[in-house]
């Protein structure tokens, strides 16, 4: 940890110096890179036609959706055919979204009750080791209405920290920084890295020259993210859209996000790599946008409908918003897929769960699309496609159990499984 003025920065790991409390015996190495999670959710589905693969290692054969992927085939899992019962129940967005992470039954009526996530619950139990237990993303701020008879507060909330409380969303980059590197009476205009430059340089020479090198990409990509954020916010604040007009034909909402939704969405997923990548936080969830989805995409050249809308249609438009989303998730794997952690990357230390609620926009749920990218640690063997499709004991609860036991948290049952997928 270097710390400064209302500053303290977690470091990357290095493998010259003895980390998290272990001390090398003989000639070993000092202590393991830690394992991470991500999950990402984007509501709606994604194309009927094109979300597939087939095949294994290099030679996996993937949908159109999924192409942005087809580098980091043979470190990926394509999970087919594992449902969430409990979201069959209302058929709606809200009910099949409030409760993915956690299986449990919900309450309707505009009552808000569902159940603990499975990365809130790592964050209790595995997150307490880091400055940040977890990090909870967004890139659509949440809808407190209420639709056919269910909370929408389920629609924009995948992470919950208990039954009735949804972990509080981070829509704000610059908060999220924040949260990451600056103590929090202390927020401000204050470069982090002019903070704490002189341990910086302190620590440097205390270093290998490999790990040198790791310090000086780490603090570099610190200062670009502080940098684009500082630009975002100079260029002004719109919600996450940006009309192909001179002028905006939807007035401006309150909240202050960056400009463009792409830049939004790139500039979370630098955070959430840096928060790993220092081991600030080691749980991390990225909501790219909710389940009934308002947000819009002219830079795409798709400006006449919204996302919900868009998805009761497999057309072009609807495949091009849906691949650049998974762009989203190509991005993160490759950032961390060129960190070297020892003999491994961060993707290799990692568990990057992408999912979304309905295999499509038409409400299906009956299989749910998934895909984990990344080995948590040498423990998932990627460039495999799963299908329990018509099998017993399809529950999407057993691979959160399998998740979860990749980092040391072994429980007897979760949600409506009692069982993990062996094969993860």
């Amino acid at each position: 940890m270097l710390r400064g003025l209302g500053v303290s920065m977690a470091l990357p790991w290095f493998e010259s110096r003895t980390v998290w409390g272990d001390e090398p015996k003989g000639n070993e190495r000092s202590s393991e890179a830690p394992k991470r999670l991500a999950v990402l959710f984007s509501g709606n589905g994604f194309h009927r036609s094109e979300w597939w693969a087939k095949g294994e290692g290099k030679d996996m054969e993937l949908g159109k959706v999924l192409m942005p992927l087809k580098d980091y085939r043979e470190k990926m899992l394509f999970i087919r055919g594992l449902f969430n019962a409990e979201a069959l129940k209302g058929n709606v967005h809200s009910s099949q979204t409030g409760n993915l992470l956690s299986g449990a039954p919900l309450a309707s009526g505009g009552e808000i009750r569902s159940g603990t996530s499975f990365d809130q619950i790592l964050a209790q139990r595995y997150g307490r080791q880091t400055k940040v237990p977890s990090l909870v993303l967004a890139c659509e701020k949440a809808n407190p209405a209420v639709h056919k008879n269910y909370s929408m507060l389920y629609s924009s909330h995948v992470s919950w920290s208990s039954a009735t409380t949804p972990t509080p969303l981070e829509l704000y980059p610059a908060l999220a920084f924040d949260r990451l590197f600056k103590d929090s009476n202390q927020r401000g205009d204050q470069s982090v890295l002019d903070a704490i430059l002189s341990e910086a340089q302190s620590l440097r020479s205390s270093v290998s020259h490999r790990d040198q090198q790791k310090l000086d990409e780490y603090l570099d990509s610190v200062r670009e993210v502080e940098l684009r954020i500082e630009g975002a916010g100079k260029r002004g604040e719109l919600q996450g859209w940006r009309p192909a007009l001179d002028k905006p034909n939807l007035p401006r909402p309150a909240d202050g996000i960056p400009q463009q939704l792409a830049e939004h969405m790139r500039l979370m997923c630098d955070i959430l790599v840096l928060a790993f990548q220092t081991d600030a936080t080691r749980i991390c969830t990225l909501k790219l946008n909710n389940d009934h989805s308002s947000l819009r995409f002219p830079h795409l050249g798709v400006d006449y409908m919204i996302h919900h809308l868009l998805s009761h249609k497999d057309t072009p438009d609807w495949l091009k918003v849906n691949q650049f989303f998974v762009e989203q998730l190509a991005y993160i794997a490759g950032k961390l897929d060129a960190i070297q952690e020892g003999e491994r990357t961060l993707l290799d230390n990692s568990a990057l769960l992408y999912c979304s609620s309905m295999l499509h926009g038409n409400h299906d749920a009956n299989q749910l699309p998934v895909v984990v990218l990344g080995g948590a640690g040498g423990q998932i063997k990627g460039g495999r496609v799963l299908d329990y499709l018509g099998k017993p004991n399809r529950q999407m609860c057993r691979l959160y159990l399998s998740l979860m036991n990749k980092f040391g948290v072994q429980l007897e049952t979760f949600g409506d499984a009692t069982t993990p997928l062996d094969e993860v």
